[in-house]
C-alpha cells in the first residue's frame, strides 16, 4: 500500500511539472495571490469559485532597430557657422514607428560652451538646441522626435552649429573651431524592430548607409558566370543605383556565399527556385510558375532580402524589369535638377543657359551673424558640354549688410569647388547695406555635374584687436546675408570635348545620351570583374539620371567605331585600347606590385622622361621654368596657352603605386568615345573601383587618365593636351561665337596673331579706301 501511494504521488508531481514547462519563462516580480480566503467567501461564509483568469504572457523585449543617417560618414562642422541639410528616406512602417534621434559629437577644446550651440531640425521642426560642450570625449544626445513628424519618403535633417573661441578673437582662431559628428553614434532608433522589414519594391530607396557612410548591394547569383545573365544583372544594378541614389554605393557579386545584411547593405538573390532553394527554404508564392520580385525575411538574421526569381531566366528578366522600368527614360530629356538631396538638400538646379535664381531657391535663408568669419554655400549643376572655363563669368547679385564697426580691409570671398573665384573688399567704414552688389565669379573651376559655390565674409573690427574678456561671445550682429540675393548664370558655350572624364563622372556623358546599347567588353566573367562593372555602371547611371543600356561583346572586333566601355585587367586589354588611350604597351606586363627583380631591357619612353626630369634643373631649362612661373603669377598665362597647335599626348605608364586606372579616348574613327577601367588583377579591380566610387574620390575624375592609389588613398589626373570637339547642339551663330571666345582665350598666341592679321587687313582696306578718295594732283 505504501508503494502504491508513493507511485501516485510521484505521478501527480510529474504531471504538474510537465504542465508548468509549457508556460513562458517569467522574470517579472512575484505578484500577490489572485484570491484570498476572505475574497473568495460569500456572505454566508461559503467558499465561492474563483473567477476564470487568463494567464498574462509578457511580450519578449525586442532590440531597437537603428538606421545610420550621416550620408558621408563622420561629419565635421567647422568654423563659427555651419549649416548642413540632407534627407533620409523612410518606409511607411518606419515613419509610423516611434523614433528617437541619437547624435554623438565631440568638439575642439577651443570652443566656448557658453557661447556655442548645436541645433537639430527634422522636417523644419527644431527638436534640439543645446550648448556645445564635449571636448574630452564623444557625448551622445538622445532626442525625442514628436509623433507624426516623420513621414514616408524623404525627411529633411538639418544640423546647425554656432561656435565661438574661448579666448582668441582673430580670424585665424576661427579655423581652430570644430565639432565632429560621430557617424557610428548618430542614428535613428525605432522602438519597433519590425521597422527594418521592407514590404514593397519602393522601399529599396530606404537602404540607407552604414556607420561609415557606405551603401552596398550584395548579389548572390548561382548562375553568375553564364554569359546570358550578365546584361540583366548590369541593368538591375543600374536600376538599384538610381533608386537608392546614395553618394557612396557599390556592388558585390558572389555565387554561393550569402552575407548577412548589415545597416546600409541589401542582399539580392537572383535565380530560379532550384538555384535559390539552398539559401531560402521558403520562396515567395508562385515563384515556380511566374516572375516574382519582392522582399522576404532571411530566417537566420530576420533582415529583408530582395528576391528576383522565376521558372526561367526569361521570367527573371521580367522580374528585373518590374524594378528597373520605372527608372528608365524613353529618350534623353533635359533634367531640371541633379538629385543630391540624399547628401545635400535641396537638389542642385541644372543650368543650361541664361538663368537667375534667388538664394531662397538655392536653399539659403536670411542669416544674421555676430562672429568673425561667416561661410555658407549652395550647389548648381552644369551640363557635360559646358565649355566656358577660360572666359566665362557668372554673377552673384549680393544683398547683404554690415555693421558700422566693420573695418576697411574686411572682404567677401567667393569659392567654386574649393578654389577662390572672386574677392570683393570692404573699403569704407560706417556700415552699409548692399543691394544686388554684382560680384563676378570666374567659371574656370566649374565642372560638369554638381558644383559647390561658397560665400565667405571675413569681418574685422577694432573690438577684435582689443579682444576684451567676454568679447568672443558677443551676440550683436555684424553681418547679414539676405535670401533675396541672386545667382546669375549667363549663356555659355556648349560643345562636347573628348576625352573628358570629368563629364563622364558628373553626368554619365556621353553614354547617357546614346540611345542604342553600349558595347561592354570584359576580359572575363567572374565575380570581381562583374562587381567592378556594376559599380562603374551604377555610378554612370546615377550621373545620367537613368540606366544606360549595354550589351556584352566577346571580341573587340565587334565594337568597331562605336562608343564602348572596357573593364578588366590591363594585361588582358586588346591592343587597340593601348593605342587609342596612349598607354604604354609595356604596362601590360610591368604594371603591378614590384616583384623585387629587375626586368631586362630598358623602357625607352620611361628613360627619356627620366632624363628630362634630370635636366629640368639645368641653366636654360631653369630660366624657362622661372619665366613660366612669373607669367603664371603675374598674368595668369602659361606656356601651354602660347601655342598654335595642341601637342600630341605622351605615352602614359601607370606607376606601381597605382591600383586602378580609368582612361578615356576616341574610337578609331574619332566619332565615338572609349572608356577603360583597368587594374593589375581582378581582385584589385574590384577593390579599386569600390574605393574610387566614393563621392569624394569620384568627383576628382578629370582629364584623359585618372589613377587611384590604394596605399595613400589619393586620386591623380593626367590633363588633356589635345581634345576633339563633339557637337551636342544644333548649329547656331551665338553658340559658335561663344565657342570661339573660349577657344581663343585658351590659345592666346593664336588670338594675338588673328588680331594682328585683322589689324593689317583693316589697315590695308583703309589705305585702299583713302587712296581712291580726295583730290589728286
Amino acid at each position: 500500500m505504501r508503494h502504491l501511494l508513493l507511485a501516485l504521488t510521484f505521478a501527480a508531481l510529474s504531471n504538474t511539472l510537465l504542465h508548468a514547462q509549457t508556460l513562458p519563462f517569467d522574470m517579472t516580480p512575484e505578484r500577490p495571490a489572485l484570491t484570498s480566503p476572505t475574497e473568495g467567501q460569500g456572505g454566508n461564509g461559503t467558499v465561492q469559485p474563483a473567477p476564470a483568469v487568463t494567464p498574462v504572457v509578457e511580450p519578449a523585449e525586442t532590440e531597437a532597430f537603428q538606421r545610420y543617417i550621416l550620408p558621408n560618414g563622420n561629419l565635421g562642422l567647422t568654423g563659427e557657422f555651419e549649416d548642413r541639410t540632407w534627407s533620409v528616406y523612410l518606409t511607411p512602417r518606419q515613419a509610423a514607428s516611434g523614433a528617437r534621434l541619437n547624435l554623438g559629437y565631440q568638439n575642439s577644446i577651443f570652443v566656448a560652451p557658453e557661447a556655442s550651440r548645436l541645433s537639430v531640425e527634422v522636417n523644419n521642426t527644431n527638436i534640439s538646441d543645446q550648448p556645445i560642450r564635449s571636448p574630452e570625449s564623444v557625448s551622445e544626445l538622445s532626442l525625442d522626435i514628436p509623433k507624426g513628424l516623420l513621414k514616408p519618403g524623404s525627411n529633411l535633417i538639418r544640423l546647425r552649429s554656432s561656435q565661438r573661441h574661448r579666448t582668441d578673437c582673430s580670424i585665424q582662431s576661427t579655423y581652430e573651431l570644430w565639432s565632429n559628428i560621430d557617424a557610428e553614434k548618430t542614428y535613428l532608433s525605432f522602438a519597433d524592430n519590425a521597422a527594418q522589414v521592407f514590404q514593397s519594391l519602393d522601399d529599396i530607396r530606404a537602404i540607407g548607409v552604414n556607420e561609415s557612410g557606405l551603401t552596398r548591394f550584395n548579389f548572390v547569383v548561382p548562375a553568375l558566370e553564364q554569359p546570358g545573365t550578365t546584361i540583366s544583372l548590369m541593368r538591375l544594378a543600374q536600376g538599384l543605383a538610381v533608386l537608392a541614389d546614395m553618394p557612396n554605393q557599390s556592388f558585390s557579386f558572389d555565387t554561393d556565399h550569402m552575407i548577412a545584411s548589415r545597416p546600409g547593405e541589401m542582399t539580392v538573390l537572383v535565380g530560379t527556385p532550384a538555384e535559390l532553394q539552398p539559401y531560402l527554404p521558403s520562396l515567395p508564392t508562385g515563384a515556380g510558375s511566374a516572375p516574382v520580385a519582392g522582399f522576404v525575411e532571411d530566417p537566420k538574421t530576420g533582415t529583408p532580402v530582395l528576391v528576383l526569381t522565376g521558372p526561367t531566366w526569361q521570367a527573371i528578366r521580367t522580374a528585373i524589369e518590374s524594378i528597373v522600368a520605372p527608372t528608365d527614360v524613353v529618350a534623353p530629356v533635359r533634367r531640371d535638377v541633379i538629385t543630391t538631396q540624399r547628401w545635400r538638400a535641396p537638389d542642385a538646379p541644372f543650368l543650361f543657359s541664361d538663368t537667375r535664381l534667388r538664394f531662397s531657391q538655392l536653399g539659403l535663408n536670411t542669416e544674421q551673424f555676430s562672429g568673425r568669419r561667416f561661410r555658407t554655400d549652395f550647389a548648381i549643376g552644369v551640363p557635360s558640354d559646358f565649355y566656358a572655363a577660360a572666359y566665362g563669368e557668372a554673377v552673384i547679385l549680393l544683398d547683404a549688410a554690415y555693421s558700422p564697426n566693420i573695418l576697411p580691409g574686411s572682404h567677401i570671398d567667393i569659392y567654386v569647388n574649393g578654389s577662390i573665384a572672386s574677392t570683393v573688399p570692404i573699403t569704407s567704414s560706417g556700415g552699409g547695406i548692399l543691394r544686388h552688389l554684382p560680384i563676378n565669379v570666374t567659371m574656370r573651376h566649374f565642372r560638369p555635374g554638381v558644383n559647390t559655390i561658397a560665400i565667405e565674409a571675413i569681418l574685422k573690427t577694432e573690438d577684435d584687436t582689443v579682444c576684451a574678456p567676454g568679447a568672443t561671445g558677443a551676440e550683436t550682429p555684424r553681418f547679414a546675408l539676405f535670401d533675396t540675393s541672386e545667382f546669375h548664370m549667363p549663356d555659355f558655350a556648349r560643345i562636347g570635348q573628348l576625352p573628358n572624364l570629368a563629364a563622364t563622372a558628373g553626368t554619365g556623358a556621353p553614354y547617357g545620351r546614346i540611345l542604342e546599347a553600349i558595347p561592354l567588353f570584359m576580359d572575363r566573367i567572374d565575380a570581381d570583374t562583374l562587381s567592378a562593372a556594376a559599380t562603374f555602371l551604377g555610378r554612370l547611371a546615377v550621373g545620367a539620371g537613368h540606366p544606360i543600356a549595354v550589351e556584352t561583346v566577346a571580341s573587340p572586333a565587334l565594337i568597331g567605331n562605336r562608343s564602348a566601355i572596357f573593364i578588366g585587367s590591363l594585361s588582358q586589354m586588346p591592343q587597340m585600347v593601348f593605342t587609342q588611350m596612349n598607354i604604354a604597351e609595356t604596362s601590360r606586363n610591368t604594371w603591378g606590385p614590384d616583384p623585387g627583380g629587375q626586368a631586362e631591357g630598358v623602357d625607352t619612353q620611361a628613360a627619356l622622361d627620366e632624363w628630362r626630369q634630370k635636366l629640368r634643373g639645368g641653366l636654360w631649362s631653369g630660366q624657362i621654368n622661372a619665366f613660366e612661373a612669373w607669367l603664371k603669377r603675374n598674368f595668369d598665362i602659361t606656356l601651354t596657352s602660347l601655342r598654335f597647335a595642341a601637342t600630341s599626348e605622351s605615352s602614359f605608364t601607370p606607376s606601381n603605386e597605382a591600383s586602378l586606372l580609368v582612361a578615356q579616348g576616341p574610337s578609331p574613327d574619332g566619332n565615338g568615345t572609349w572608356t577603360v577601367v583597368a587594374a593589375p588583377t581582378g581582385r584589385g579591380l574590384h577593390e579599386g573601383m569600390q574605393a574610387l566610387s566614393a563621392q569624394s574620390n569620384w568627383e576628382q575624375l578629370a582629364g584623359r587618365i585618372t589613377t587611384y592609389q590604394r596605399g595613400t588613398k589619393t586620386v591623380e589626373a593626367v590633363p588633356v593636351n589635345a581634345f576633339d570637339f563633339m557637337p551636342t547642339q544644333p548649329a547656331s551663330f551665338s553658340n559658335y561665337r561663344l565657342i570661339a571666345a573660349n577657344w581663343l582665350s585658351t590659345n592666346i598666341l593664336s588670338y594675338a596673331v588673328l588680331l594682328a592679321g585683322l589689324a593689317i587687313i583693316l589697315g590695308l582696306a583703309t589705305a585702299t579706301l583713302l587712296g581712291n578718295l580726295g583730290r589728286r594732283r
